[in-house]
């Protein structure tokens, strides 16, 4: 025989973790991101989620994903009812050394897949150095090394 605690704050606990999640497991859109070699790569989870209802926008250093997961519709009596639907965004502040001209976007299997590009200005380069000689007569050249 099974017996359930008459414990008030269980329900309300459980209903918190849906809506707002844990950090074992988050609501919506779980995101891995790395760095391989000269760009970033970043991963969101969006199971069930049409490509046609995501939407990315980035303004300045900040990029906005949006998605939708549609309800179901029809004569259905739910069972249970843990995946969340609706709306829902986040929003991730990217560093300045990163293009944001050249972002890369695929969907594929529920997974959403962006890759950020190191920018130009941010990538490691040689500075040339410049000998000056003095010929003698207050006269300088710079000669390249």
């Amino acid at each position: 025989m099974l017996l359930r605690s008459a414990d008030p704050f269980r329900d309300l606990d459980r209903l918190a973790q849906q809506v707002l999640g844990t950090t074992n497991r988050p609501v919506v859109m779980p995101m891995d991101a790395w760095r391989e070699g000269e760009r970033f790569v970043i991963e969101f989870d969006l199971p069930g989620v049409s490509k046609e209802s995501i939407d990315l926008d980035v303004e300045r250093n900040v990029l906005t994903i949006r998605a939708e997961r549609v309800a179901r519709n029809g004569d259905w009596e739910p069972l249970a009812t843990e995946r969340p639907v609706g709306a829902f965004s986040r929003q991730l502040v990217l560093g300045d050394n990163l293009d944001l001209d050249a972002i890369e976007a695929s969907y594929a299997d529920g997974v959403l897949r962006l890759v950020v590009p190191v920018a130009e200005k941010a990538k490691p380069r040689k500075i040339p150095i410049s000998v000056e000689q003095d010929d003698g007569g207050g006269d300088r050249r710079e000669i390249m090394a």
